[in-house]
C-alpha cells in the first residue's frame, strides 16, 4: 500500500471574494469614534487560530490614544497547552508591545479572570470615583459577545446580556455598557460595551480569507463550503489524517472524502445521492467546535510577525481604496459573466 503524502501548498483561488466589509461595520466603527473620549480602555479580541489573519488594522488606525488589550480568544481550540504553544505566545506578546496581551477560553474561569484581574488594576491605577467604561471590539465571529458574557458571569455572577451564534452579524449595533466589576467603596465598577464585528475593507491575501471564511468570519454563504472544506481538509492532511479516520482514509480529495462522509452521518438527497454541500457545512462546523482536531491555522514565527510589524500596505488600505478595489474586481467578474454568455 503506498504511503499517503499530503499536499504541501495549497492552489491559489484568485475568484474568491476579498471583502465582507459591510455597511454595519462602517457604521459601527465611525459610532466607536465618536464614543472614544468616553473610554478608558479598549479590549481587541483576536481569534487564537488566526493571530495574524484576525487581526484588524482599522482598528488601531481609528481607536487610537487609548491603552489596548489584546485578547486572543478560542485558545482551547488551537492549543493543546503544550511547550510549543507556550512559546508562540511569549512571541506574540513581546511582538505586541506596548500593548498587553492575554489568551482567553471563555469557559475557562481562571482565564476570564485574568481579564478581570487586568480590567480592575487597570481601573485602579486611574485612581477615578466615577468607575471605568471600557469597549470590546474585534473581527465578526472571534468571540467578543462570549467573552463579554463571561466576564459579567465570573465577574458580577450575572446572567448572559450579549447574543451570540454560530454566524457572523448577530451584534450588528453598538450595545449598552455591561458592568463586570463591581464597584469598591465608593466607586461605580467597570462597565464594558459590545460593539458589531469589523472586517478589513479588502483582504489582499487570498489565503487569509480562506482562514477567516473558515474560522467563521464571514458568512458560510459567501466563500463554497466546499472549497472551505477542501482548505480544511488540506490543514487536517498536515496536522494529522488520522482526526477524519472514522469517516475515510487518507486523501487529498475532497470530493471523495465528503461522498463517504455523507453517506457515514446521512447527509443524502433525494434517491440516496450523497450531498456534498451539507457534508462540507457540517464538516466545517465540528472543526469549529474542536471536534475535528485542534490547530493553528496561521503560521507563527519570528518572520511572519515581523512581516506583520512592518506592515502589509495591502492590509492597510484606506476605506476608499478598498472600496475601490472591490468594485473593480466587481466589475471585472461582470465583464467576464458578460463574455460567458456571449
Amino acid at each position: 500500500m503506498a504511503t499517503f503524502v499530503p499536499r504541501q501548498v495549497f492552489p491559489t483561488l484568485d475568484s474568491l471574494p476579498r471583502s465582507y466589509f459591510l455597511g454595519h461595520h462602517k457604521a459601527g466603527l465611525d459610532k466607536m469614534k465618536t464614543m472614544l473620549s468616553h473610554i478608558d480602555l479598549i479590549i481587541e479580541c483576536r481569534d487564537y487560530r488566526i493571530p495574524l489573519s484576525s487581526r484588524n488594522p482599522l482598528f488601531e488606525e481609528n481607536l487610537a490614544g487609548r491603552e489596548r488589550l489584546i485578547v486572543y480568544t478560542k485558545q482551547d481550540l488551537g492549543s493543546h497547552g503544550r511547550q510549543r504553544d507556550k512559546t508562540r505566545e511569549r512571541l506574540i506578546q513581546e511582538f505586541q508591545q506596548p500593548s498587553a496581551v492575554l489568551f482567553s477560553d471563555y469557559k475557562d474561569k481562571s482565564s476570564v479572570r485574568k481579564v478581570l484581574e487586568f480590567a480592575r488594576a487597570h481601573t485602579a491605577s486611574a485612581n477615578s470615583l466615577t468607575g471605568s467604561r471600557m469597549m470590546i471590539v474585534g473581527m465578526p465571529n472571534v468571540g467578543k459577545s462570549s467573552l463579554l458574557n463571561a466576564l459579567r458571569r465570573v465577574g458580577v455572577h450575572k446572567g448572559k446580556v450579549a447574543h451570540t451564534g454560530a454566524q457572523p452579524g448577530v451584534t450588528r449595533k453598538i450595545g449598552t455598557t455591561v458592568k463586570i466589576i463591581e464597584g469598591e467603596e465608593n466607586g461605580e465598577g467597570v462597565y464594558l460595551m459590545d460593539t458589531p464585528g469589523v472586517f478589513i475593507p479588502y483582504v489582499p491575501d487570498a489565503e487569509a480569507m480562506l482562514k477567516l471564511a473558515l474560522c467563521g468570519s464571514v458568512k458560510d454563504t459567501i466563500i463554497a463550503p466546499t472549497t472551505l472544506a477542501d482548505y480544511l481538509l488540506f490543514h487536517l492532511n498536515l496536522y494529522d489524517p488520522s482526526t477524519y479516520g472514522e469517516y475515510a482514509p487518507p486523501t487529498n480529495d475532497i470530493v471523495q472524502l465528503l461522498d463517504m462522509l455523507a453517506r457515514k452521518i446521512g447527509r443524502l438527497q433525494k434517491g440516496g445521492s450523497p450531498d456534498l454541500e451539507a457534508s462540507a457545512l457540517w464538516m466545517i462546523q465540528r472543526w469549529r467546535n474542536g471536534h475535528l482536531g485542534r490547530f493553528m491555522l496561521d503560521e507563527v514565527t519570528y518572520e511572519t510577525l515581523e512581516v506583520q510589524r512592518k506592515g502589509d500596505e495591502g492590509i492597510r488600505l484606506s476605506l476608499s481604496q478598498g472600496r475601490k478595489m472591490v468594485k473593480e474586481l466587481r466589475k471585472q467578474k461582470s465583464r467576464l459573466k458578460f463574455l460567458n454568455t456571449q
